[in-house]
């Protein structure tokens, strides 16, 4: 068995290769944003650290996504600067702080994102920073004073003056335009020893949780982040039903990629793809998901027939109910034998009955199937005609884009709530979110061949 995964999310707090020198296995990522968690493969016991984020140029990480990853048991923690915020808000829930900035947010001594911001670079010059920590700028006062280098007066002043200051311009050199004359010297000493690293607190914060988390993997006994003596450790574990997330969504991400510049797509919007436009594909969604159903009835002990009457509540000798057999055409009630019509049903009314999640099992299949290729062009032409009809077709609302999407499906003995369940389809909300994509495509295939 490999051994538990490190992943830090790290940028101009501390480089890549300070991150390695402290846990050498570690994997390094860019600072976490938006889906980032997610994104990533993962798996119970093991660590993601959080030490940079995102919030201005990108969306900020979110807390469900953190939650979400306590919840596959995955540890996390938080120090320094995004991780400390997120800790400070999310330790009740099982993650973790670690360091002197975690423990200003928890105490309430400090509450602002700006806190900890900074600008930087990019990331191939190593994410260096343009701006000062206000956070910094704190501890070196605060150290100034206990050390005598720089008096509490002057300290607070300058707080006062940087703080008064968007984190944007908080240089060196509009800090020093901005404070008193007399506490130039002052934030002089400042500089130099944030600039050693002596007072840079994030940086501080940052190695003591990689050190922390180093240890814990090692499995030697110390104080392990966000534990302190006397206090209680936190629980690592967190409610599903809080996250809101579920396994698609982390999916989702997981496969997002930029197939063209400014473009995205996930491997599920090919899947979506087929379901819409894809001959194949209802065969294909049955026949994966009769494998499922044979999966559960061997674990009963039963053969697919059985587990589906015991399921439905059918007896043996009994016909199917009138509300079950509205999910069959009029061909398969007439000419289908009891077990099959079973089957079916069990397949089409699959939401109502089993938490089973099908869609990475579908995905698998799509993914080795001829249609891959087929279906991922459909997505891309799908953007490209909404991108030439931009503000001059207007998208309807997802009942509508389902009433105008069903008539491809319309056929004698068959209905809507039937075609739509072949697909994979719960009702037509579900079908006209699905469509909204699609929508100028549909369009234009329309008006090629001729139907208005």
């Amino acid at each position: 068995m490999s051994s538990p995964n490190v992943v830090v999310y790290a940028g101009p707090t501390i480089s890549a290769g300070e991150v390695r020198g402290v846990v050498p296995h570690a994997r390094v990522r860019p600072p976490v944003a938006r889906g980032d968690l997610l994104s990533e493969t993962w798996s119970p016991d093991d660590t993601a650290v959080i030490i940079d984020g995102y919030y201005r140029e990108k969306l900020a990480v979110g807390h469900k996504e953190i939650l979400w990853l306590i919840d596959e048991g995955v540890h996390v923690v938080g120090a320094a600067s995004m991780g400390a915020l997120r800790a400070a808000e999310l330790s009740p829930y099982g993650m973790s702080g670690a360091g002197t900035v975690f423990d200003m947010y928890a105490t309430g001594e400090v509450d602002g994102d700006d806190e900890v911001a900074v600008l930087h670079g990019p990331a191939d010059l190593g994410y260096p920073a343009g701006t000062v920590a206000l956070v910094n700028l704190r501890y070196g006062c605060r150290e100034g004073a206990r050390t005598g280098r720089i008096p509490a007066e002057a300290g607070e002043r300058i707080v006062r003056t940087a703080k008064a200051m968007p984190f944007a311009h908080r240089t060196w050199q509009e800090i020093d335009a901005a404070v008193d004359s007399g506490d130039r010297a002052c934030l002089e000493t400042l500089r130099q020893m944030i600039g050693t690293g002596e007072w840079d607190v994030k940086r501080l914060d940052a190695l003591a949780a990689l050190r922390a988390t180093g240890e814990r993997r090692a499995g030697r006994p110390g104080e392990q982040p966000g534990e302190r003596p006397g206090e209680e450790s936190v629980a690592w574990t967190a409610d599903t039903a809080l996250t809101g997330i579920t396994h698609y969504e982390a999916l989702k991400w997981r496969s997002r990629r930029e197939y063209a510049p400014g473009r995205w797509m996930t491997d599920l919007d090919v899947v979506t793809a087929g379901r819409l436009f894809g001959d194949a594909y209802p065969r294909m969604h049955e026949e994966t998901l009769t494998g499922l159903l044979t999966g559960f009835a061997a674990a009963q002990g039963l053969d697919l027939e059985a587990y589906a009457r015991a399921t439905l509540g059918v007896a043996a000798a009994e016909p199917l109910p009138p509300v079950l057999a509205s999910w069959l055409t009029e061909t398969e009630r007439a000419a289908l034998p009891a077990g099959e019509q079973l089957r079916l049903v069990m397949v089409r009314v699959w939401p109502v009955w089993q938490s089973e999640d099908w869609r990475p099992v579908v995905l698998e299949r799509v993914r080795e199937s001829a249609h891959w290729q087929e279906w991922s062009e459909i997505v891309a032409r799908a953007d490209e005609a909404a991108e030439r009809t931009r503000g001059r077709l207007a998208v309807p609302p997802p009942e509508i884009c389902a009433r105008i999407f069903l008539r491809h499906w319309h056929g004698k003995g068959t209905s809507a709530e039937v075609e739509m369940a072949r697909r994979g389809f719960t009702g037509p909300q579900e079908l006209g979110n699905a469509v909204r994509r699609f929508f100028a495509l549909d369009v234009q295939n329309a008006r090629a061949s001729g139907n208005r």
